[in-house]
Order: C-alpha cells, then structure tokens, then sequence
C-alpha cells in the first residue's frame, strides 16, 4: 500500500513542477520585444490593474529590470522586461572561517 501512495506523492510533484504561475506568465508577457500595457496584462492574467502594477513592483524588487516607454502620439505605456536579476551567490556556502 505504501507503494501507491509513494507513486502518487511523486505524480503530485511532477505535476506541480510543470505548472506555470502567473508570475512566470507575467515574466513571459513583459519578456516579448514590444512588451504589454497594463490593461492587456490584466486580461491575459485575470487580473485588476492595480494588481498587475503591484506584480510588475514585485519584479523589480526581485531584481529585474522593466521598463516603460510611451508612445509620442498618446497611447498606452508599454512595459517590457529590460534585464533579468543576476544571479546572487549563495551567502551559506561560502566559507566563513574568520581565522578561529
């Protein structure tokens, strides 16, 4: 019996693995050359407008870079993913011996 249920934890895990968030979708949606405003972002993501500038602040607190151009006619901004946060090293495997 405890065979299935192993078999069944691992299914969950691959499943979950595959899933594609809203924030992997929002990365996807600024990543694209033109980018997006925000009301389009909203409608693809189901989202209010106010909570798709607060995802896009949460990318940038992450580390990524965006961008917003406006159009010289009017228009909507676009945003678009500029760059990608840089990879941090991990602070715990570094050595830290201080000589004791």
């Amino acid at each position: 019996m405890s065979n299935s249920t192993e078999h069944r934890k691992s299914q969950g895990k691959a499943r979950a693995s595959r899933r594609t968030t809203k924030k992997d979708q929002l990365i996807k949606l600024l990543g694209t050359k033109s980018g997006a405003d925000i009301a389009t972002l909203s409608e693809k993501l189901g989202w209010q407008q106010h909570t798709t500038r607060a995802a896009m602040s949460g990318l940038r607190k992450a580390g990524y870079s965006i961008v917003g151009t406006k159009p010289a006619r009017g228009g909507l901004a676009r945003y678009r993913i500029h760059s990608s946060p840089a990879l941090v090293p991990n602070p715990v495997a570094q050595d830290h011996s201080n000589g004791a």
